[in-house]
């Protein structure tokens, strides 16, 4: 299991040392374990960060979630809630984060593309992360996909718009998936006497493979029947161009 000094863990949840140490002070975040003078934290230590962080987000304040943590943990196991923690925080992707230079911007898309609009699109949809002289890339496969089928001809505000709007779609199906499992599944067995944490996290581990391939038969079946009626669309366009002539 990985371990972490304050700084390489403030790192890694994408916080500050000060917030950490605000977390400790508020009972948010449990005490490192101590050599010498040095706090050593673990995974579980960054799990609880991204939760509050996640929480935070949301909208929740200190006080909601030290009730929320609280809740969880009376009569429960400390191990299952930090486990717990860890599944709803651990990203569903196995991308890792890539930095990109803006030379290497210009050459994947071409700078008649890379409009002050399309760079801004870019930007608030977080395919580029501006860190310093560079940009983080917090997914490669969608900035591999966009540069593809730029160079395919389809201009850059245009991909970007679908991007935009297979994302929004995504959402809406992920937030009705989720809701499904949490109604029927979830919630009962949490207000069950005999519940346990780590069964929860396991259900949600298990529904990571099963939406994946959800999404990957229903685009695929989309995407064929859209590909087929397209192609039959111009070929009759294009039979009927002669007959139009004569």
């Amino acid at each position: 299991m990985a371990e972490y000094r304050i700084d390489d863990l403030a790192r890694a949840a994408g916080t500050t040392v000060r917030n950490v140490r605000v977390y400790q002070d508020r009972g948010l975040l449990p005490a490192p374990r101590r050599e010498g003078r040095t706090g050593i934290y673990g995974e579980p230590h960054l799990a609880r960060l991204r939760l509050i962080a996640s929480l935070l987000e949301k909208g929740y304040t200190f006080a909601h979630i030290a009730e929320f943590l609280e809740a969880w943990q009376r009569g429960r196991n400390l191990t299952d809630l930090l486990g717990l923690e860890e599944v709803l925080t651990t990203p569903w992707s196995d991308e890792v984060d890539d930095y990109v230079t803006w030379e290497q911007v210009v050459e994947r898309y071409g700078a008649d593309q890379l409009t002050d609009d399309n760079v801004r699109v870019a930007l608030e949809q977080e395919l580029l992360v501006p860190e310093g002289d560079r940009f983080r890339v917090p997914s490669p496969r969608l900035l591999h996909a966009g540069s593809e089928l730029v160079k395919a001809g389809i201009p850059l505000g245009i991909v970007l718009g679908l991007s935009a709007s297979l994302a929004r779609d995504m959402e809406a199906s992920a937030a009705r998936l989720v809701g499904a499992v949490a109604d029927h599944v979830v919630l009962p067995a949490a207000q069950s006497y005999d519940a346990s944490l780590a069964e929860i996290g396991e259900l949600i581990n298990r529904l990571k493979p099963l939406a994946q391939l959800a999404v990957d038969a229903h685009l695929a079946r989309a995407m064929e029947r859209q590909v087929r009626a397209t192609v039959q669309a111009h070929m009759e366009q294009a039979a009927e161009g002669p007959a139009a002539a004569s």
